[in-house]
C-alpha cells in the first residue's frame, strides 16, 4: 500500500514541481503572472478575447507532468510534422497552425470583414499617420539590437511597437520561434492596456486647444471605391514587398468579401465563427508556449520593457506627425488621431475619441480617428513583410 501511495505521489504534478525548490519557485512566479492576466481579462475585461484563452494556455502549459505540448520539436530547422501527429498532445497539434503560419492570416481574413475602410478612402492623408505611428517598431528594433539580440529576434521584438497581435506571431515564428511566447504574451497585454498606455502620452503632447479642435464630417465614399480599394493594395504593397502577401492579401479578402455585398455567407462566417475559432487555438497553443523554464529569463524582461518603449514611441510617433498636420492644416487636424496610427482596431481609436470628449463632449473624433486607425493594420502587415525580406 505504502509503495502504490508513493508511485501515486511521485506521477503528480505537486511532486515533480516541489522536486526542484528553484524550479518550484519558477511555477509560483508564472502562477502570478497568469493570475495577473486573467484579472485584466476578466476583472477589467481589457481585451478578453485575446487574454484569456493566452493566459489559460498558460496556465495549461505550467502544469507539471501534463505533457501537452513539446516546445523542443518545434525549435528546429524542419520540425517532423508527421512525429507531432502521431504522439504530440493536443496543443502539439494545435501549435502547428502557428508554426505553419496559418492562424495569423485566418484572423486577418476576419479583421478585414469586419474593418470599413472607408475613413482612410475619405481622408487618405490618415495612411501617413499609420506609417508615423510605426516609429516604435523602429525603436524597440534598436533597442534590441543594443541590448545583444540578434537582428532577426530584434525584428520580431519591434513588431510589437505595431499594436498587432497576429502580426507579431507570424514575424516571430519566422524569424525567432524561442521568444514566441514572451512576444505574444506582450503584444497582446500591452493591446489590451491601450486605455491606460495611450492618455497620459496623447495629454503630455497635445494641448488642450488641440484636445478639442473639431474635424469636418468626411465625406461619402462610394462602393466603387470600397471594391477597387483591397485590390489595389493587395497589388501595390504584395507586388512591392511579396512577404507581406499572407496578411495583406487576407485582410484585404475579407474586406472584399465585406463590401461586395455578394457573399454575405463567407462574410459573416469570417466575422464570426472563422475568427472566434482561429481565436481559440491560437490565443490557447501561443500562451502555452510560455511556460516556466523558457519563460523567466533576462531575454523576457527585456521583451516587456521593449514592447512597452515599442508601444509608447508609436503613439508619439502618431500624435508628433498628427501635430505637424495641424499646423501644416492651419488647426484642421485634432492631433489626437495620430495616436489611432497604432494597429489595435477599434480600441485605439475609441481611446481618441474617449479623450477628445474629455475636453469637449461634443467632439466626435471615432471615424476620423478609424482612419489611421486601419492605416496602421495595413502599416504594422508592411513592416513585417519588410523584416521578413529582411531577415527570413
Amino acid at each position: 500500500m505504502l509503495e502504490t501511495l508513493r508511485n501515486f505521489w511521485e506521477s503528480t504534478g505537486l511532486a515533480l514541481a516541489s522536486a526542484d525548490p528553484v524550479t518550484l519557485i519558477k511555477y509560483l512566479v508564472m502562477y502570478v503572472i497568469i493570475g495577473v492576466l486573467l484579472y485584466l481579462a476578466i476583472g477589467k475585461k481589457f481585451e478578453p478575447m485575446l487574454l484569456l484563452p493566452i493566459a489559460f494556455g498558460m496556465l495549461l502549459a505550467n502544469l507539471p507532468g501534463a505533457g501537452l505540448i513539446h516546445t523542443e520539436w518545434f525549435l528546429v530547422d524542419s520540425p517532423d510534422y508527421g512525429n507531432i501527429l502521431r504522439h504530440g498532445g493536443l496543443i502539439d497539434i494545435l501549435y502547428m497552425g502557428v508554426k505553419l503560419g496559418v492562424y495569423p492570416s485566418l484572423i486577418f481574413l476576419g479583421i478585414g470583414a469586419m474593418t470599413d475602410f472607408s475613413p482612410l478612402i475619405a481622408n487618405p492623408k490618415s495612411l501617413m499617420l499609420g506609417a508615423a505611428a510605426q516609429m516604435g517598431v523602429f525603436v524597440a528594433y534598436a533597442g534590441a539590437i543594443f541590448l545583444g539580440f540578434s537582428a532577426a529576434a530584434a525584428a520580431a521584438i519591434a513588431i510589437i511597437g505595431g499594436a498587432d497581435g497576429p502580426t507579431a506571431i507570424l514575424v516571430t515564428k519566422e524569424l525567432a520561434p524561442k521568444l514566441l511566447g514572451a512576444i505574444a504574451v506582450a503584444a497582446y497585454s500591452y493591446m489590451a492596456l491601450i486605455p491606460i498606455i495611450q492618455p497620459p502620452i496623447m495629454k503630455l503632447v497635445t494641448t488642450k486647444k488641440e484636445r478639442a479642435i473639431h474635424m469636418t464630417t468626411l465625406r461619402t465614399v462610394s462602393k466603387t471605391e470600397l471594391i477597387l480599394f483591397p485590390i489595389i493594395v493587395t497589388a501595390v504593397v504584395c507586388l512591392i514587398l511579396p512577404s507581406a502577401a499572407p496578411l495583406v492579401g487576407f485582410l484585404m479578402l475579407g474586406n472584399l468579401f465585406n463590401v461586395t455585398g455578394v457573399v454575405d455567407r463567407l462574410s459573416k462566417t469570417a466575422q464570426n465563427e472563422l475568427i472566434n475559432i482561429v481565436t481559440i487555438f491560437l490565443g490557447v497553443s501561443v500562451g502555452a508556449t510560455a511556460n516556466a523554464e523558457s519563460f523567466l529569463s533576462f531575454e523576457t524582461i527585456s521583451i516587456v520593457v521593449l514592447g512597452l518603449l515599442a508601444f509608447c514611441f508609436s503613439t508619439l510617433g502618431g500624435l508628433l506627425f498628427g501635430k505637424l498636420m495641424c499646423w501644416l492644416t492651419k488647426g484642421k487636424i485634432n492631433p489626437l488621431i495620430g495616436s489611432a496610427g497604432v494597429s489595435a482596431v477599434p480600441m485605439a481609436a475609441r481611446v481618441s475619441q474617449m479623450v477628445g470628449q474629455k475636453e469637449d463632449p461634443s467632439n466626435f473624433l471615432l471615424m476620423h480617428a478609424m482612419g489611421p486607425n486601419v492605416a496602421g493594420v495595413i502599416g504594422s502587415a508592411v513592416a513585417a513583410g519588410w523584416f521578413l525580406s529582411c531577415f527570413r
